[in-house]
């Protein structure tokens, strides 16, 4: 076992800090369907939670059997922020766990940073990431390349094996041991645990658990 101390803990933002994934899986579908392409809800959570924009404009338009326009999903935003805005919540426990955290931490999503910011504005966290959140268009590729994690790392000051990663998707935890990263990988949400597990992976279910975890060797 090694047991490389943790100097900073990176969280991905939709499913680990606000419980977002529910909400995004439920309209998808609708979003979807009405584009000609039909998913059940195991195809959306193993299709998309955690993917980057483009994989899942490549995804839908290989379905519906025909390309997307440029900007497609623009129509669609207002049914997404009266979902979110009627039902997201932080992770629970994340509140904790950010109080208990020794060691700085920050935010690395394939979202964009103006998505980003409304979900933890809309869940009272914006405050406790200010000036420390990474989006996917940071970088030439989001996960499950490993660009996000290492760009956030090397921002922060931190070698990428001194960094703990908070995933709850197999792209983000692919990404995090691409980055030479610990990854610890929620299945809390909607994830099964055996899609989270690998090499340097850690499988809970409880985010209270973590601060604990991250003093384990792995």
């Amino acid at each position: 076992m090694t047991h490389e101390p943790v100097e900073l803990v990176i969280f991905d933002c939709d499913g680990v800090l606000v419980d977002s994934e529910r909400i995004y899986c439920r309209v998808d579908r609708e979003v979807f369907a009405s584009l000609g392409a039909e998913f059940t809800e195991t195809e959306v959570i193993e299709h998309f939670v955690g993917s980057s924009h483009e994989m899942l404009t490549a995804i839908v338009a290989e379905r519906r059997g025909r390309p997307l326009e440029p900007g497609w999903h623009t129509p669609f935003k207002p049914r997404y922020d009266d979902a979110l805005d009627a039902e997201l919540t932080a992770v629970e426990g994340v509140t904790d766990v950010l109080d208990a955290l020794d060691v700085p931490y920050c935010l690395a999503s394939n979202g964009s940073h103006a998505g980003i910011r409304r979900n933890l504005g809309r869940t009272g966290l914006l405050a406790r990431f200010e000036g420390r959140m990474f989006s996917a268009r940071d970088v030439a590729q989001g996960k499950p390349a490993p660009d996000l994690f290492l760009h956030a790392a090397a921002t922060m000051g931190v070698p990428p094996e001194r960094c703990a990663v908070v995933e709850d998707s197999p792209y983000g935890v692919q990404a995090a041991r691409a980055a030479g990263m610990r990854a610890f990988g929620y299945c809390g949400g909607l994830t099964r645990a055996d899609r989270l597990m690998g090499p340097r992976t850690v499988v809970f279910d409880d985010m209270r658990e973590l601060p604990a975890l991250l003093r384990e060797p792995v």
